[in-house]
């Protein structure tokens, strides 16, 4: 099914803090959806609707919207080329709308997050749920993605909650899963270790075994054991295996003599 626009109404000179949506999704009872829960919040106006990438690359040059609500699994151009599409022209200069996800599926919370997106709305969603996301779009606006992650988001009960990345403690792969430590509980993302560690600063984390990476400011101490070799110990008292491979480069992280 191809784009649909608004009429002159919905596209028209509105008060500055309304914002214009562009909605994205290849399912009509989705964009159907969102059309209504848009029509309940004040912040925002709906200005048109796409199923497909390429329909909406179209749109957002004609309709110049503040903000993309976007699925990501779509068929052809998926909502996370769509976004880096949109990254790269932003790089270049050219206008670009803060990005919301909106998904059924929460395995690319951190891919949606390379791309610099504000939210990530998981299906079904609220009103309550989406203004929130608006008032963090609104709050930001179109920006390049950063370098090193900021923050994680996490599923837990059917939506998505914010990590700082400053919360996080240290890291442990479990199988398939990242687990992510703060001071008060942990969370499971989908992800590998050696993805994650590339998207985190190498100023604040260090990788220190295969399936570990803590964060520096968190190490109280290094030390030796004969039988258990080189052990980090956290400020909150665990103790951490370093793996042999990773040994003499933690080393000279930890104590200040490299890196």
């Amino acid at each position: 099914m191809g784009p649909e626009e608004a009429g002159p109404e919905a596209t028209g000179s509105l008060p500055a803090r309304v914002l214009r949506a562009l909605a994205v999704d290849d399912e009509p009872l989705a964009t159907e959806r969102l059309r209504m829960l848009c029509a309940r919040i004040d912040m925002v106006e709906l200005v048109g609707t796409a199923h497909d990438g390429a329909s909406a690359l179209a749109l957002i040059e004609t309709l110049k919207p503040d903000v993309l609500l976007l699925d990501i699994e779509m068929p052809g151009m998926t909502g996370l080329a769509l976004a880096e599409a949109l990254q790269a022209r932003t790089q270049g200069g050219a206008f670009g709308p803060t990005i919301i996800f909106v998904t059924a599926f929460d395995q690319y919370a951190l891919a949606a997050f390379e791309v610099a997106a504000v939210d990530y709305l998981m299906k079904p969603i609220d009103a309550a749920r989406l203004t929130r996301a608006l008032e963090r779009a609104r709050g930001r606006g179109a920006m390049p993605a950063p370098r090193w992650l900021a923050e994680f988001w996490v599923p837990s009960r059917g939506e998505m909650l914010r990590v700082p990345v400053e919360d996080v403690e240290h890291v442990q792969a479990e199988r398939d899963y990242m687990r992510l430590t703060t001071a008060k509980r942990s969370f499971l993302i989908h992800q590998t270790i050696s993805n994650l560690e590339m998207r985190l600063d190498p100023a604040r984390f260090v990788r220190i075994h295969r399936s570990v990476i803590v964060r520096r400011d968190r190490v109280a101490r290094l030390f030796h054991e004969r039988s258990h070799g080189w052990q980090v110990e956290l400020e909150d008292g665990l103790q951490l295996p370093v793996g042999r491979t990773h040994a003499a480069s933690v080393k000279a992280l930890l104590l200040g003599r490299g890196g």
